[in-house]
C-alpha cells in the first residue's frame, strides 16, 4: 500500500470535516493528557522526579530513596487504573477515524465507543501487551514484528464486537501476514512531525506540554491508518 495514496486521502478527509474533527482531536488530547498527568503525579513520581532535578542542577548525585518517601500506595493504584483506561480512550479516537474514513458522520460521543467494549479491550492491551514483551526478549525486531502483528486487532474488534479479544488478536495476526512493513513505512512516514511536535513542545515552556502539532497530526495518523485497515479489508476481500 502506498503512504503518499493513505495520507492523501486523509488530508482531503480533514478539510472536508474541518474544524469538527479538529475540535475531536483536542478534546481526545485533553482527556488522555489529565490521565497521563494524574497517573504520573499520583504515584509521586512527579515530585521526586522535580526532586532528582534539583540535586542535578546543584552538582549532586540523585538520592534515589527519594522515590520511596514520595511513593503513594493508594494512588499508585488509582494511577494503574487510569494507565489501563488510556487504550479505552484511545479505542474512542480509533472508532471515530474509522467511521470517517468509511462516509459516516462522526461525533464526539465516539470517543466513548471503547467504554462498549472494555472489557475486551483491556484484555486485547494486555495479551498485545504481554506477547510483544516476550518477543522482545529475544531481540528487538521480533519486539517490532510482534507489535505490528496485532495492531489491527481493535479494528477487528470495532468491526465485530461478538468476536472474543483473542479471536481479534489471531485475525489480526492474520491479515497483517505480509503487509508488516507497510504498516511501518506508513508510520514511519510521519516521523517528521513527531520531531515538529517535539521541538514545539520543547521550545514553549510549560507546567504541561502543549501539543500544538499533534492536534492536527494526531487525526491526520488516525485516518491513514484506519484507511490502511479499510484497504487491508479490500485486498484480502479480492
Amino acid at each position: 500500500m502506498q503512504s503518499s495514496a493513505l495520507k492523501s486521502g486523509a488530508r482531503k478527509l480533514m478539510q472536508e470535516r474541518a474544524p469538527k474533527i479538529i475540535f475531536v482531536s483536542i478534546l481526545f488530547i485533553i482527556a488522555t493528557t489529565v490521565m497521563s498527568q494524574f497517573e504520573v503525579r499520583l504515584t509521586g513520581i512527579y515530585a521526586a522526579y522535580q526532586k532528582y532535578y534539583e540535586q542535578i542542577l546543584n552538582g549532586q548525585m540523585p538520592d534515589f530513596s527519594l522515590y520511596f518517601s514520595y511513593f503513594n500506595p493508594a494512588g499508585a493504584v488509582l494511577s494503574l487504573l487510569l494507565y489501563l483506561l488510556q487504550p479505552v480512550i484511545e479505542i474512542g479516537m480509533v472508532s471515530y477515524c474509522l467511521k470517517t474514513t468509511r462516509g459516516a458522520v462522526g461525533d464526539y460521543k465516539d470517543l466513548l465507543d471503547g467504554f462498549l467494549f472494555f472489557g475486551k479491550i483491556l484484555l486485547i492491551f494486555i495479551i498485545t501487551t504481554v506477547l510483544t514483551f516476550l518477543w522482545s526478549l529475544l531481540f528487538l525486531f521480533p519486539g517490532i514484528a510482534a507489535h505490528y502483528r496485532y495492531r489491527q486487532s481493535y479494528y477487528i474488534l470495532l468491526d465485530d464486537p461478538d468476536k472474543s479479544a483473542l479471536q481479534c488478536i489471531r485475525e489480526s495476526k492474520r491479515i497483517m501476514r505480509g503487509n508488516k512493513v507497510d504498516l511501518f513505512l506508513l508510520d514511519f512516514s510521519f516521523i517528521g512531525w513527531y520531531l515538529l511536535d517535539f521541538l514545539v513542545v520543547f521550545l514553549i515552556p510549560s507546567p504541561i506540554p502543549l501539543p500544538i502539532v499533534y492536534i492536527w497530526l494526531n487525526p491526520y495518523m488516525g485516518l491513514s491508518r484506519a484507511a490502511f485497515y479499510n484497504q487491508l479489508l479490500s485486498r484480502l476481500a479480492v
